[in-house]
């Protein structure tokens, strides 16, 4: 499974026809087929390339919701 640092996380913002990855709990899932992440937002307060691991605590979902995406790698500690 390949290994993303940070910097590379965020390079798949979602932008411009780049892939929308997002991470959480160290896994980096694939959102980029979903209409809820369109242009790499999801709700304007979440972004792609982004570690999502702390924002889900306040979300009204968990990562549940995330587990329904296509894992894609792991995030580098």
């Amino acid at each position: 499974m390949k290994e993303f640092t940070k910097e590379e996380l965020k390079e798949h913002d979602g932008r411009e026809g780049r892939k929308a990855y997002v991470a959480c709990d160290g896994f980096i899932y694939d959102v980029t087929d979903s209409f809820l992440w369109k242009d790499g937002k999801h709700q304007v307060t979440h972004h792609a390339g982004e570690d999502l691991t702390n924002e889900l605590d306040e979300a009204p979902h968990g990562i549940d919701f995330l587990k329904r995406f296509p894992v894609v790698g792991r995030l580098k500690k």
